[in-house]
Order: C-alpha cells, then sequence, then structure tokens
C-alpha cells in the first residue's frame, strides 16, 4: 500500500515554473514506478510524465518534453516535476500515481494521490 500526497501547486503567471513534489509513505517506494498525471477543466486526464523505478529511465508527453522534468529521491519518497514556460493551457490539477509497469496508460497506475491545482494565467 502507498499513500501519495502532492503539493507545489499554485496560481503562476505564464512563463514562469513550479516544482510539484509528491511524498509517498511506505518502504517499498523505490519498487514503483511513478508518473505524473493531469486533467485540465472539462478534459479528460492525460499523462504528463513518468519515471522509472531507480530514475534512469524517463518518459515524457509530447506537449511536456522539453518544459519538463521529472525526478524522483528514493531516499526521500518523492518524486518531483518541474515545469518550465507554464502556458494557461498547462491549468490543470496534477496527479502523481504510482505503478509496477513503466508506462502512460493511467490504468495501469494503481496508487493515486488526490492532486494539486495549477493555475496559470495569462
Amino acid at each position: 500500500q502507498v499513500q501519495l500526497v502532492e503539493s507545489g501547486g499554485g496560481l503562476v503567471q505564464a512563463g514562469g515554473s513550479l516544482r510539484l513534489s509528491c511524498a509517498a509513505s511506505g518502504r517499498t517506494f523505490s519498487s514503483y514506478v511513478m508518473g505524473w498525471f493531469r486533467r485540465a477543466p472539462g478534459k479528460e486526464r492525460e499523462f504528463v510524465a513518468s519515471v522509472s523505478e531507480s530514475g534512469r529511465s524517463t518518459s515524457y508527453t509530447r506537449s511536456a518534453k522539453g518544459r519538463s522534468t521529472i525526478s524522483r529521491d528514493n531516499d526521500k519518497n518523492t518524486v518531483y516535476l518541474q515545469v518550465n514556460s507554464l502556458k494557461p493551457e498547462d491549468t490543470a490539477v496534477y496527479y502523481c500515481a504510482a505503478g509496477n509497469k513503466f508506462t502512460s496508460a493511467a490504468y495501469e497506475y494503481d496508487y493515486w494521490g488526490q492532486g494539486t491545482q495549477v493555475t496559470v494565467s495569462s
């Protein structure tokens, strides 16, 4: 069982940056693939990025690539998402998730946080 708590969201102007954090409980954090997803108002939940158990492998959706960095600190049981050059269309609730497969498919992730709101003003 893993419990996930996101933080770091907020209101930011377009062009700004945010670093989202997701703290995990439990001793087995390093055995999970971690992912970040987001749900914008009126839209489906979508994949943003994922990181392998060791942190050596990462994957990004096209819109996030080049602007975002996912990383993890297994000693701190925390995964991060740094997003730069934020755009109004990045406004969404951002969720972290834990699973056993390195994938962008949300249904493969077993544990989810409650989400953190990111609002980007133009």
